[in-house]
């Protein structure tokens, strides 16, 4: 087997894992719960118990507090491309005569994710209190269905706005609650929900742009070592042409540490370009992830008190108001003075 069916099968089964994950993401009894479920229990008959209480608070600890460990691995990530593309990619490509505004392209845009991502980790999302809460309650109307009027955060013993939630890692409530993410160790909320988009397209923009450069500084290396029109031996002395899996091969022999870091950065701009599209798309429709994972699954929750128990629980999203003021919301949220204007 060649090396590029094994790298194709190798990222046929991270995007199937991925595409699955995202899938699931939003059912509270899917499939991959219960396989998980079952898996965990048939692996606590066989795994000590010092064993598996250090690794269940090893895995409270990453993913139900707040640490920086997903963010020393962001940066680290980060600095081992940028450093490869640089010492390597941007060399090469400078003695090829490549043009300079595009291998300095990358650089542009990581400064412009660096800025985002700092805004968006040290902002504070829309922390609910008790001095504001009163008024954060006039800002978003109550559905009825996903968010009922009257609720009492247990925790933080407030009033919880249309649109909040409390979360469990960074132990507050937030208004207009997204999801909290563990690469900027911060909840995503009304006041940086504007800044996270614009660090998901600026990373995203900044791995293809590394993609297309690196791409074609490879191609540039097959065409001027005319390779491309040549024929080679197998291990059985015979003479073929040469294709596709021939000159990845080579290109991986000749370049090891590019083609593997373009396979990486090329993984890395679907699975962002992916969440991006998803993220836009919320955006233009004025929802939260919160939200839209609530809406797929409340119809096989108990009904809600607001609704008549002769009547089936339909959702409509009643905070969209057409695709520009759905976007100008996400970044100016609206507020109580802004409300009463209207």
């Amino acid at each position: 087997m060649d090396f590029l069916t094994l790298f194709l099968i190798y990222l046929c089964f991270v995007l199937a894992v991925a595409a699955l994950l995202c899938l699931c993401s939003g059912r509270k009894e899917s499939f991959f719960a219960r396989s998980v479920n079952r898996a965990s229990q048939v692996l606590a008959l066989v795994i000590p118990t010092q064993l598996q209480r250090v690794t269940h608070q090893a895995l409270h600890r990453l993913f139900h507090t707040r640490s920086c460990l997903f963010v020393v691995l962001h940066v680290a990530l980060q600095a081992a491309v940028f450093g490869e593309y640089t010492w390597e990619v941007f060399v090469y490509c400078w003695e090829l005569q490549f043009h300079l505004l595009l291998l300095l392209l990358p650089y542009l845009l990581l400064a412009g994710n660096l800025g985002c991502f700092l805004l968006c980790s040290r902002a504070n999302p829309g922390t609910v209190t008790k001095s504001n809460a009163a008024s954060l309650v006039k800002v978003y109307a109550y559905d009825g269905v996903l968010f009922q009027r009257g609720l009492v955060c247990p925790t933080c013993t407030v009033e919880k706005p249309a649109r909040s939630k409390h979360c469990s890692v960074c132990r507050t409530c937030v208004h207009r609650f997204d999801h909290h993410c563990v690469w900027v160790n911060n909840c995503i909320g009304a006041s940086n929900a504007g800044v996270f988009l614009l660090y998901l397209l600026s990373l995203t923009a900044t791995a293809g742009a590394i993609a297309a450069v690196t791409a074609t500084f490879l191609i540039q290396v097959l065409l001027l070592s005319n390779i491309m029109h040549g024929t080679y031996l197998d291990a059985q002395g015979q003479e073929h042409a040469v294709g596709i899996p021939f000159l990845v091969q080579h290109l991986f022999l000749t370049f090891p540490r590019i083609v593997f870091m373009l396979g990486f950065v090329i993984l890395l701009t679907l699975v962002l370009g992916g969440y991006c599209s998803f993220s836009l798309y919320l955006a233009l429709t004025n929802q939260t992830t919160n939200e839209w994972c609530k809406s797929r699954r409340f119809g096989g929750s108990p009904q809600l008190p607001s609704q008549p128990c002769d009547r089936p629980l339909v959702y409509k999203n009643i905070y969209s108001k057409g695709i520009w003021r759905n976007l100008k919301e996400i970044f100016n949220p609206p507020t109580v003075l802004e409300k009463k204007k209207k």
